[in-house]
């Protein structure tokens, strides 16, 4: 099951980059968590605008950002501040087959595909330091929640914004 969550992971991850290398934008798959870096950088050099990205998908009805993979993408924003705009953004991908255990068995259901993408700056207001941040935990239906020690808050639009990617198109390869 670890496999096929990585794969996944991996997917979206190609996909995004392969959606943002288009003209103005260039974009990188950085190898990964256990690097200790975000998933995706991407830069537009002649904008001076850097995007630190953290990707989430699967199958499931909430996708989780942890803590330590929300500084490393605040971490490396911060590093380039020739970069006169730098977000850090949350994407979500949840994907078009919905995983139900059922009687002991696997089953999946259609479902709409959906993304979200979020930029995740004002993250930083809601804390008092860089250590702290919660786990970002995404529904379906696009509410955000953050969770810290067992509380979880839902989050309004102030701290996770829309960001509209640079993308040409929005549609996702087949």
């Amino acid at each position: 099951m670890a496999n096929i969550r990585r794969n996944r992971g991996y997917s979206y991850e190609h996909t995004l980059v392969q959606r943002l290398n288009n003209g103005e934008w260039n974009a990188r798959r950085l190898g990964g968590s256990s690097t200790g870096l975000p998933d995706i950088i991407a830069v537009n050099n002649s904008a001076a605008i850097l995007l630190s990205i953290e990707a989430k998908s699967g199958t499931g009805d909430n996708l989780y950002v942890p803590a330590d993979q929300i500084e490393r993408c605040f971490s490396i924003r911060d590093m380039f501040r020739f970069y006169k705009i730098r977000h850090v953004i949350l994407a979500f991908k949840f994907m078009r087959k919905k995983r139900y255990t059922r009687k002991g068995s696997i089953v999946y259901e259609r479902r709409k595909l959906i993304e979200y993408y979020k930029n995740a700056d004002r993250l930083e207001e809601e804390i008092n330091d860089k250590t702290s941040f919660p786990i970002i935990r995404c529904r379906y239906d696009g509410k955000l929640f953050a969770i810290r020690a067992r509380e979880c808050i839902m989050l309004d639009n102030r701290y996770l914004e829309e960001y509209k990617m640079p993308f040409r198109s929005t549609k996702l390869p087949s």
